[in-house]
């Protein structure tokens, strides 16, 4: 079973917009997630301004990836490096601790985490 950076049970991030590695809602992840996709974020146009700035703008659909572009408030499973860039230039979203995997804690320490925890569950 999945753990989260808590070491409880990982709880689902997104179902609308529809997130994840294994787009399952979770931010499970495993060998072939090369990203490491396992940061359950909370998005900000701080931070979707920033991650378009590195090159990968999660802002505009692509349908044909059935991607529905992104938005403020809106949570997404982020890569665990990006996620911590973003922290180290000041611009890192908040996180949902309960949906955030416990391989998150490879690149970013749980303090960090706590100090950017959301404080709901959606």
């Amino acid at each position: 079973m999945a753990r989260n950076v808590l070491g409880e049970p990982l709880l689902p991030c997104s179902r609308d917009p529809l997130t994840g590695f294994y787009r399952d809602g979770s931010c499970n992840t495993g060998e072939d997630d090369a990203g490491c996709h396992s940061v359950c974020a909370v998005m900000t146009e701080e931070f979707l301004a920033f991650s378009a700035e590195r090159g990968n703008d999660l802002s505009t659909p692509r349908p044909a990836w059935g991607f529905p572009g992104l938005k403020p408030g809106d949570q997404w499973c982020l890569c665990a490096a990006r996620w911590r860039e973003a922290l180290l230039a000041g611009k890192a979203p908040r996180v949902v601790l309960e949906a955030t995997h416990e391989a998150t804690l490879k690149y970013v320490t749980l303090d960090q985490l706590r100090a950017h925890a959301a404080h709901t569950l959606h």
